[in-house]
């Protein structure tokens, strides 16, 4: 099965995009270096610049820029007019696009409506960003992140639910448990 495009929807010549994959109106993809998983649905006015990697399952909702040197992992959310950047100071008068920073989410993260994420920062596995944060610097998997300029409030575990507060963090839907390994980074555990 090859992907689904709306008529209104442009799809750049180059463009790789996987079986499965739907591209709803009003929706551009660029075709330089973009490659596009299998199962991903972009919705209304969503726009993939070039020299953009996009895993499978993916989900971007209407009006998202994945501007050029995005990646996205496998399973990443990205809500509703949530905003990634690619120049850390950008001028009209300066052309800046030799500078351009690779921005990477990796995968099963979650992106809250009206986020914006600043070039250049990592998005651990599992993230959750609420609504409206701004990102400015790397985010730890599985952290719960708020605020503007965003900060840790907690954790969430791989099914999007809040965890308990003090180790070990067990989540109340479905009974996963999270602990530190010895980098001090969340990891999923055996309990």
């Amino acid at each position: 099965m090859e992907y689904w495009k709306h008529e209104t929807a442009i799809v750049d010549e180059g463009a790789i995009i996987g079986a499965g994959t739907k591209i709803w109106h009003w929706s551009h993809v660029c075709g330089r270096n973009v490659k596009i998983g299998k199962g991903c649905s972009f919705g209304q006015n969503v726009y993939v610049g070039n020299d953009v990697s996009i895993g499978d399952n993916c989900r971007v909702q209407n009006n998202v820029s994945v501007y050029d040197r995005v990646i996205l992992e496998n399973d990443v959310f990205c809500g509703p007019s949530m905003v990634f950047t690619n120049v850390i100071n950008p001028r009209a008068h300066i052309p800046r696009k030799d500078e351009y920073k690779t921005t990477l989410v990796r995968r099963g993260a979650t992106i809250g409506a009206n986020a914006t994420i600043v070039c250049g920062v990592e998005i651990g596995e599992y993230a959750f960003i609420a609504a409206g944060a701004v990102i400015t610097k790397n985010v730890p998997a599985y952290a719960l992140m708020a605020g503007v300029p965003a900060k840790r409030l907690g954790w969430v575990c791989q099914c999007g639910v809040s965890l308990e507060r003090e180790p070990p963090l067990k989540c109340k839907s479905c009974d996963s448990y999270y602990g530190l390994d010895e980098n001090g980074r969340m990891i999923r555990s055996n309990r």
